[in-house]
């Protein structure tokens, strides 16, 4: 359930106050559904002007490259022309797993945080796009926690990254300074995973984009708001589900992403420094993120069945599966309805 637009102010305008941001976050808020319901937001439609790119309406309304891009196939991401009509993929099946903490789900290059809800507050879940490893710079899975936030970063590249660099024929500082030529932008956040961090960039074109070193980049904006509300110690829980089903009231909705086509890492497998992360000059172009090879259809079809039980383990359910293996094939990370509820059955669907 997407909270009102009061609501979301009335929520936002003392965060904002203390951050001096003249209006709402660009991210999106939303009212965290009870147990048993799994979907927030809705898709939208907006007329494009003359002087936007896919880009710049993306950051606008909380979504990265690869969101927006998907969701309008043949649409021009740098020119798309006034009154062409560009679909914002703003609805979300939210992911598996505990809703506390951070989740960051590489699949759909997307974070969601759930902040502790205060005495007498709704529940809230907030979600934002990000930027992720690239294939030979894998983020790595598991369950982590932020252990320190640092202001106007220092950037220490490692000795791997000032290698790669000089091969290219660029030489790296051993050290950056706080700036407009620091990749980590004006705030960081430490994962207690040697060398990875959440933060920021001078570069937020390539959000949405898998162009990083292994850490989370995120838009400036976004960094600034998290850095001030989340604190030290929250739990953070690194997935790679391409592939989410979930309840909407009677409906059951699934939602598929590309599939990453290299298996994330362990962690001490990533990174040789204290700080890895900066792209390389051609590494935030659409091709950089594009190079993904769909596995068989028998395998995204196991994967969906497994998603399929987990969602009426509890509830039954019946599904659509020609209509679920369209939107397999699809892969554009638009939630859509493939299933509903059953009532008064003796049994799910899922053990048929």
């Amino acid at each position: 359930m997407k909270m009102s637009v009061q609501y979301r102010l009335l929520l936002l305008l003392p965060l904002l106050a203390t951050l001096g941001l003249p209006g709402p976050a660009r991210s999106e808020i939303y009212e965290l559904p009870p147990e048993g319901h799994d979907v927030i937001g809705s898709l939208t439609t907006v007329t494009a002007r003359a002087e936007d790119t896919l880009l710049a309406l993306a950051r606008r309304h909380g979504l990265g490259y690869e969101d927006i891009v998907r969701a309008n196939p043949g649409v021009d991401a740098w020119l798309p022309g006034e009154g062409t009509a560009v679909l914002l993929p703003t609805r979300f099946v939210l992911p598996p797993g505990p809703r506390r903490g951070i989740v960051l789900n590489l699949a759909e290059y997307r974070m969601y945080y759930y902040p502790a809800p205060r005495d007498g507050e709704s529940a809230v879940v907030m979600t934002y796009p990000m930027s992720i490893g690239r294939m030979d710079w894998e983020t790595p899975l598991g369950r982590a926690r932020i252990v320190a936030k640092s202001r106007n970063p220092t950037w220490y590249p490692p000795d791997s990254v000032r290698r790669e660099h000089e091969a290219d024929g660029r030489t790296l500082p051993r050290a950056v300074p706080p700036g407009p030529d620091n990749p980590l932008g004006a705030f960081a956040m430490r994962l207690n995973l040697p060398a990875y961090l959440i933060h920021g960039t001078n570069r937020p074109a390539g959000v949405g984009m898998r162009v990083t070193h292994g850490c989370i980049r995120m838009f400036p904006e976004d960094i600034e708001f998290l850095f001030e509300h989340v604190p030290v110690e929250t739990q953070v829980m690194i997935i790679n589900e391409p592939i989410k089903m979930g309840w909407d009231g009677e409906e059951l909705v699934l939602e598929v992403h590309r599939t990453l086509d290299a298996a994330p890492v362990a962690a001490e497998e990533a990174g040789d420094g204290v700080i890895v992360d900066v792209p390389a000059i051609d590494s935030e172009s659409p091709a950089a993120s594009e190079r993904q090879v769909e596995p068989p259809i028998r395998e995204r079809l196991t994967a969906l069945t497994v998603q399929f039980v987990a969602a009426t383990s509890s509830r039954a359910g019946e599904l659509d599966w020609d209509f679920a293996e369209t939107l397999l094939e699809r892969a554009d990370g638009i939630p859509a309805g493939v299933g509903r509820s059953i009532k008064n059955a003796a049994t799910s669907a899922a053990s048929e």
